[in-house]
């Protein structure tokens, strides 16, 4: 049977340099496996996370390493500074047996000799000035971050990029307020813990196998996301279009705070993505929803007038690191055609609406090109629309990820 370090190591590797997805790659390889998926899974992100602080590390006694071996290295040395529980032996051993197993035998003697260096000299991480090094952040990113909300709120912020997100669970208020939802945890031996009308999961668990899931009695969504679609004060009898809604969260959420009596279309480009929503919509009972297969960019003349539009852009994802950690390793100009396409996608969006009918613009970014920007060419290019309210979150707001959102009203 395949171990979850050459498990671990396959997936980073095609992670780090087959440019594959952390998360349909790993969930790919764990398939095969019943035993050690946590531990392979810890380690997977764990070193997407840490990769810069683990280069400069390794690079005090390696200065070159072909990708393989840089990935042992890479594994290693994570294993032996952030995994209290693996002995120093085994991280160094099984990093050796590693490279013996996968044809690297010839280097196996250099490993074994740069990771005991690195077990005998540890740095304190916490101690580095470079702020790059210390928290495995691209240099090219802070700077662009520092740019946009100065030095002092991106170091505010930092610490909370590689801690582990915070899980959230909406209750179905048809079934079930808060309180109620953390009655329904505890009986299921789930440590659960009320924040106003969203609750915190705080025991590690198989959110999908509860029996609170099973009833539909909640979804998994972030507070900052929960939070936007609150301030859009969706209620009974309104007509709602979620235009880029999959996997679902938003137009669950909007379900729920308008107690499943709201109209609300749900679309999104794949069919595949329809049926997650279709699915979701089902097991929480939301017969309000109405899932279809639609192209954001494009006029539909088929959506009625609405007077509430949830418009969740694709954006850069740079305030979800903790979630997708390879984002953050991103080349900065692949996302410059992004504000070109989210302006698109409101500008379509917006023709739905009725006058005085209100829109959210949202995004799991924090880059103003993608967020503030965009709703300033808006409104300068769509006179009949006015700005309401507007927010963002930095990582780490109650435990949130990072976000922002705009609610703006069609006034003629």
């Amino acid at each position: 049977m395949i171990s979850s370090r050459q498990i671990a190591f396959e997936t980073l590797y095609s992670v780090l340099y087959d440019n594959a997805f952390s998360n349909i790659e790993l969930d790919k390889m764990l398939s095969g496996i019943e035993e050690g998926k946590a531990f392979a899974s810890r380690l997977v992100y764990g070193v997407i996370e840490r990769k810069i602080t683990l280069d400069y590390i390794i690079e005090q006694y390696c200065k070159k390493a072909k990708p393989k071996v840089k990935t042992i290295l890479r594994m290693g040395t994570y294993q032996i500074y952030f995994m209290d529980k693996v002995p120093v032996s085994a991280a160094v051993d099984e990093s050796v047996k590693l490279a013996n197993d996968n044809g690297l035998s010839f280097y196996s003697g250099m490993i074994n000799a740069v990771l005991h260096n690195i077990a005998n000299n540890i740095i304190d991480i916490n101690t580095i000035d470079d702020l790059s090094i210390r928290y495995s952040i691209p240099q090219s990113l802070i700077n662009m971050l520092s740019k946009a909300y100065t030095k002092e709120a991106v170091k505010s912020f930092l610490p909370y990029i590689n801690e582990g997100a915070t899980v959230f669970a909406v209750p179905n208020y048809t079934k079930a307020d808060a309180d109620g939802l953390v009655s329904a945890f505890e009986k299921e031996n789930i440590k659960a813990e009320k924040l106003n009308d969203i609750v915190i999961i705080k025991t590690g668990c198989s959110i999908t196998e509860l029996d609170a899931f099973k009833k539909g009695l909640f979804h998994i969504q972030d507070l900052s996301c929960f939070n936007a679609v609150k301030a859009l004060d969706v209620q009974s009898g309104e007509t709602v279009a979620d235009v880029c809604a999959a996997p679902g969260g938003k137009s669950f959420t909007a379900a729920s705070l308008s107690e499943n009596k709201a109209k609300i279309y749900s679309f999104d480009i794949h069919k595949h993505r329809v049926e997650l929503i279709k699915k979701g919509a089902d097991r929480l009972g939301y017969s309000s929803i109405n899932a279809e297969e639609n192209d954001a960019c494009e006029i539909n003349k088929n959506i009625p007038e609405c007077d509430k539009i949830i418009c969740d852009v694709p954006c850069s994802g740079f305030g979800i690191i903790r979630r997708k950690p390879e984002i953050k390793y991103k080349d900065l100009d692949s996302i410059k055609e992004l504000p070109a396409l989210q302006l698109k996608i409101l500008t379509a969006s917006s023709k739905y609406l009725k006058k005085n009918g209100r829109l959210l613009y949202s995004t799991c970014t924090l880059n103003k090109r993608e967020n503030e920007k965009v709703i300033e060419r808006f409104l300068d290019e769509n006179k009949g629309f006015v700005k309401i309210s507007e927010k963002t979150v930095f990582p780490g707001e109650n435990g949130a990820d990072g976000f922002y959102y705009c609610i703006i009203e069609r006034v003629k």
